[in-house]
């Protein structure tokens, strides 16, 4: 089989005309057949889902990035001031600290009893 460089354009037009009819066919017998053909189960693969970077990550990552470049060029680094993100405080609600309470209440108590 010759490659693709050396085809005349009248090959290359013929060329994708079959591949238009074979994809056309493919098509209608998974219609008739009712399942996907591989191409399309391709197609509709679910995306991954995209990871995210804190902004302290990305100042992180730049004010290293910075300095390794100062070092190669000689020059002293250029400090940046890194405001540290302040993770909001957790907290629980009653109902869910009554709730766990009680269940090691409960716990503690069939402990107890089964040392007896």
């Amino acid at each position: 089989m010759s490659s693709i460089a050396n085809l005349s354009v009248q090959q290359l037009r013929r060329a994708v005309t079959l591949k238009e009819k074979i994809q056309s066919l493919e098509k209608k017998l998974s219609q008739l057949l009712g399942s996907t053909s591989s191409l399309e189960a391709d197609v509709q693969a679910p995306k991954k889902k995209k990871f995210t970077m804190s902004a302290a990550a990305k100042a992180k990552i730049s004010a290293a990035a910075t300095a390794r470049w100062a070092r190669v060029k000689g020059a002293a680094p250029v400090v940046k001031a890194v405001k540290a993100v302040k993770k909001g405080k957790r907290t629980m609600s009653a109902a869910a600290k009554a709730k766990i309470s009680a269940k090691l209440k409960k716990a503690w108590a069939l402990r107890k009893a089964a040392k007896k």
